[in-house]
């Protein structure tokens, strides 16, 4: 090979490895989270009240599904096998400790919720997930988050986000859920 296209070569190199950074995706901002995690306005007014169709009754034994709660999945990064909350997440999980603590979400209640890809045994992704999961919960506290509005759960890999690839990335995750 000559020097020329040695030379083009590692110039290639270097400007893919420039480009990294800009590739991984940023983390969304403590406003971008606010918005996601705020409950609907609550209203007395008759004003806004719409009319909608009922819904037809449920099937014997077959219980009414609840409307869905505002929440957030966010890819947090542990150290494989471990709970340990990785150096790359962090940024994500202090603006969602600035979002959790904003006049608009104050007063709310949240459910930290872990998940797991369907990889490995049912009760170790579980345990795994409920250690992620008071990870993060821990890691909430220490940036001022009151304890008594944090719950933190495991699921393991009961509720899988992607459901047709259970092994995906997307699956193993933290969910923030809006208990009011």
């Amino acid at each position: 090979m000559t020097a020329h296209k040695k030379f083009k070569i590692a110039g290639l190199f270097l400007c893919l490895v420039a480009a990294l950074p800009s590739l991984a995706q940023a983390p969304p901002s403590a406003e971008q989270m606010i918005e996601q995690l705020k409950a609907p306005p609550r209203t007395r007014s008759l004003r806004n009240l719409t009319v909608e169709a009922a819904p037809a009754p449920a099937a014997a034994g077959a219980a009414a599904v609840p409307p869905a709660r505002p929440s957030l999945s966010l890819l947090i990064q542990f150290d494989f096998n471990s709970a340990h909350v990785r150096a790359e997440s962090q940024q994500a999980l202090s603006n969602l400790s600035q979002a959790l603590q904003s006049p608009e979400l104050l007063n709310s209640k949240f459910a930290v919720e872990g998940h797991t890809d369907a990889k490995g045994a049912v009760a170790y992704n579980l345990k795994l997930s409920e250690q992620r999961a008071q990870a993060v919960s821990d890691f909430l506290q220490s940036k001022g988050v009151d304890a008594a509005r944090l719950h933190s759960a495991g699921m393991g890999s009961t509720a899988l986000s992607n459901p047709e690839q259970p092994f995906a990335a997307q699956n193993r995750r933290v969910r923030i859920v809006n208990l009011d």
